[in-house]
């Protein structure tokens, strides 16, 4: 997987994360993928604390929707990559892929729509420029 526009973080499956079978329970995907999102916006400088209050947004989800393509399981090293798949008016959408570590066959995969909002009144505002910008790297091209 050589596409540079895809931010990538690894992940171990923890005990925590599986049902008694020892296979991930649907809702740990949801922090993995959370896990991501945080680093990404880390990796492009604006950690949440910062984006937040040089922003003055909030980005709550507004639909995350994920299918399962295969089980992972306890110990399970995994490959998260989340892009940005489409930024809109007012709202972006991340999209997620999950691997076995070093393996080319989808796990899992998913996308949150993130939309952003003012923090006083949460009234529905522009994505800001600055997000944009700083989001340009790990935005999927138009033309893939």
């Amino acid at each position: 997987m050589s596409e540079p526009w895809k931010f990538r973080i690894e992940e171990r499956v923890r005990w925590g994360d599986v049902d008694a079978a020892r296979i991930i329970f649907y809702g740990a995907y949801i922090r993995f993928f959370e896990f991501a999102e945080t680093e990404l916006f880390r990796a492009v400088g604006l950690p949440y604390g910062v984006m937040f209050d040089e922003l003055d947004v909030w980005l709550p989800r507004a639909h995350l929707e994920c299918d399962f393509h295969r089980a992972a399981q306890l110990d399970d090293l995994l490959e998260v990559c989340v892009y940005v798949g489409r930024i809109g008016t007012k709202s972006l959408r991340l999209d997620f892929e999950v691997r076995r570590n070093g393996d080319e066959e989808l796990v899992a995969t998913a996308h949150f729509v993130l939309v952003a909002v003012r923090r006083q009144t949460f009234e529905s505002v522009p994505v800001p420029e600055e997000l944009k910008r700083r989001l340009a790297r790990y935005t999927k091209p138009a033309d893939v």
